[in-house]
């Protein structure tokens, strides 16, 4: 069994091995370790990122161990998913903090950097109840250019 990552406690475990036994599932030792290496991440990742992270702790996970283990990840809320248009997801630890972040999504690099966004609580509320809704998720992305990307898209003089 692999240790526990510095960012793991736990009760995060406890949790997420409670929510996947409610699916009638088990928590293997592959399971664990995408779980570990899912915590233990910072900052936002792909499932390819996942793979080589949960590889280096448990060298048996396998990439479809990955994509049936993110779903319960993000079920659990474990992490967060975090769609930007493009040809995959990308996914983040969820640290507890604000549940209202907006992100900035760098259109060159694809960079993305999470902002508070509590406005968005108050907005998404009184939208639903203007049309008698009650509201179950909001997001907010801007797509943008980071300095570098717009550095190397600055014309030349």
């Amino acid at each position: 069994m692999t240790k526990p990552s510095a960012t793991d406690s736990p009760e995060h475990s406890g949790a997420f091995r409670a929510f996947i036994a409610q699916k009638g599932l088990r928590a293997t030792r592959q399971r664990m370790a995408v779980f570990e290496a899912a915590k233990s991440i910072s900052g936002h990742y792909t499932a390819e990122d996942l793979l080589r992270k949960a590889r280096a702790l448990d060298r048996t996970v396998s990439r479809a161990t990955i994509y049936r283990a993110l779903p319960l990840l993000v079920g659990s809320g474990t992490v967060r998913e975090v769609d930007v248009g493009r040809d995959h997801k990308y996914y983040l630890a969820e640290a507890g903090g604000n549940a209202f972040q907006a992100q900035l999504v760098c259109e060159g690099c694809d960079t993305i950097v999470e902002v508070d966004a509590p406005f968005m609580e108050w907005y998404g509320k009184a939208v639903a109840a203007k049309h008698g809704m009650r509201p179950i998720s909001q997001k907010l992305q801007v797509t943008a250019l980071c300095e570098r990307c717009q550095k190397r898209r600055a014309p030349r003089p």
